[in-house]
């Protein structure tokens, strides 16, 4: 089962060019059927908090998107975006399509970053999201979230064995990302993939450093500062198989 990662510098608040840029890297990588493609956290405007130029009408040109590169590539495809509630608040989201281009389903951001505002424009969520995807459960999260643990303890009592991470995180807690994303891999016993974007947006410098780990905490792939897409081979036997050595799961206490 092949995992692909790709950061690049998202252009400001612009759709057309972004979608572009991610064609052009995608056409450049080898991705075999079935494959789960990985886009950042809000991947077609940056992290914006003008949620009336960002936000996505009905129907969605970023869903559209999604849904073309999964039926191009016949693989499952997921990333960030924007909606608008009806009381003038964002929703930080991400969506899921499979590989007929069709809606495996939607996340709200948990934790909305209150640090930089973002929880000043965006309501939280309050569900996970969990889909199936060639033998893993998949449980997606979104930046802010990978400080809490409890969120990924949610998904992995639920059986989830990979956790994607989409995010725009910025070079002056870098080494948080990477520290973090090993821990939840470890903690959980399951893979996990960071997907981070380069480049600046008007507030921040991004470093890219996408990664993905395995359940033992080793480190599969990882991007350097680069605009790039990593890859992997990840199996669910692996997760299942240390899981079943190693049964630190059992003795959780929720």
């Amino acid at each position: 089962m092949h995992l692909i990662a790709c950061q690049y510098d998202i252009q400001w608040e612009n759709r057309e060019t972004n979608f572009a840029t991610i064609r052009e890297f995608l056409k450049a990588t080898e991705i075999h059927p079935g494959s789960l493609i990985v886009l950042p956290e809000m991947f077609s405007s940056g992290f914006s908090m003008n949620v009336d130029r960002v936000a996505e009408s009905i129907p969605s040109q970023a869903e559209a998107f999604l849904a073309e590169v999964a039926k191009t590539y016949q693989s499952w495809t997921l990333g960030g975006l924007v909606f608008k509630h009806s009381d003038g608040f964002g929703s930080n989201e991400l969506s899921v399509f499979d590989p007929k281009g069709e809606l495996v389903g939607h996340y709200q951001k948990n934790h909305c970053f209150s640090y930089t505002g973002e929880s000043d424009y965006y309501e939280d969520g309050e569900d996970i999201l969990l889909f199936d995807w060639q033998g893993f459960t998949v449980c997606p999260t979104i930046c802010y979230d990978l400080r809490f643990p409890e969120l990924f303890r949610r998904g992995a009592e639920a059986g989830a064995n990979l956790f994607p991470v989409i995010a725009n995180w910025p070079d002056t807690r870098i080494d948080h990302w990477v520290t973090l994303l090993k821990a939840r891999a470890i903690e959980n016993q399951a893979f996990t993939i960071g997907v981070n974007r380069v480049g600046s947006d008007p507030k921040f410098n991004y470093p890219g450093h996408s990664v993905i780990f395995d359940p033992y905490g080793a480190q599969l792939a990882i991007a350097g500062t680069n605009a790039c897409c990593i890859t992997a081979d990840v199996y669910p036997e692996t997760a299942t198989a240390w899981r079943e050595e190693f049964q630190a799961l059992e003795d959780m206490k929720l």
